[in-house]
């Protein structure tokens, strides 16, 4: 058994240092790339089948046609996180991602580049955000408004997301960035979706001005059936700065505890709240796997 992860592209499953994409591929050449990822709760993959409707979602957006039918690509990523199950250690837990460029263009026609990968979740690096919370810094740059490309579609092109995360990493290397939309209301951030609890009642960014995450999804839906209240309504920084708790949810994260916004404490400074504690408790409960225990379990990493 080789202890080099393995991949798909374009027709076989190979280890990742055969995985190569040629440079003249618009993937690579201009970002003309959609992506999604999942990613595993002991070792079992999350909610494939909804992070391919959005896949494919993206992929009509875009106009591509990646010449694989969508029960077929759900095949093949079964295949790819089973051949790389046997590298994942003790507590560890992949993200399993598909990615579809427009390819390279062949007597005048593209071809698509299909790649199916795994790589493993950054537990260490992210475990302090679970015990000390998220320093959420909002930067100067806005969120691409839908007028120019939609933020709904799962794109390879994260120049904007990019150039919001290094401004605010100039600022403070913890800080975790979540833009503003054109109108000055708070969108999202790199993979992350961000939601307000005010006077019991749970906010999020209303999805026109944003990717609506899986996880986004789950915890809606989590809520619902808790009997917690949910809006998807516009969220300034006043809303940001007054709430009485915030958190932002990711595939990889979950629901992770916002501790500040902009250096202004997020409630009474304490994390996580109780109704971010009440949600991340059903979220562990839902995917049988204690997602606060994985990330504190790695602090000295």
């Amino acid at each position: 058994m080789t202890s080099e992860r393995m991949a798909y592209i374009n027709g076989a499953i190979v280890p990742e240092s055969q995985a190569t994409v040629s440079i003249r591929d618009r993937g690579f050449l201009q970002g003309d790339a959609v992506f999604d990822t999942t990613r595993t709760f002991g070792g079992k993959i999350f909610r494939l089948d909804e992070h391919l409707d959005r896949f494919y979602e993206s992929l009509k957006y875009m106009r591509i046609d990646p010449r694989i039918p969508k029960a077929r690509m759900a095949e093949l990523t079964m295949e790819v996180l089973n051949a790389n199950l046997p590298l994942l250690g003790e507590k560890d837990d992949f993200w399993v991602s598909q990615r579809v460029t427009r390819g390279v263009n062949v007597d005048g026609e593209y071809r698509p580049t299909v790649v199916i990968e795994c790589a493993p979740l950054p537990f260490g690096a992210r475990a302090r955000y679970y015990r000390d919370g998220m320093p959420v810094v909002v930067p100067s740059v806005r969120r691409t408004p839908p007028e120019a490309h939609s933020p709904r579609a799962k794109v390879h092109n994260y120049v904007n997301l990019i150039q919001a995360d290094l401004e605010v990493k100039a600022q403070n290397p913890i800080g975790w960035p979540i833009l503003l939309d054109v109108n000055g209301n708070l969108a999202e951030g790199p993979g992350s979706n961000i939601f307000v609890v005010k006077n019991g009642t749970l906010i999020t960014p209303r999805e026109q001005m944003i990717l609506a995450g899986i996880s986004r999804r789950v915890t809606i839906e989590l809520a619902q059936e808790l009997g917690i209240t949910v809006q998807e309504a516009d969220i300034d920084l006043f809303d940001a700065y007054t709430a009485d708790e915030a958190f932002v949810t990711s595939t990889s994260f979950c629901i992770c505890p916002v501790s500040s916004v902009n250096g202004s404490p997020v409630g009474d400074g304490g994390v996580p709240g109780p109704m971010t504690d009440r949600l991340t408790r059903a979220y562990s409960g839902l995917v049988g796997v204690d997602v606060v225990d994985q990330y504190l379990s790695r602090l000295d990493d």
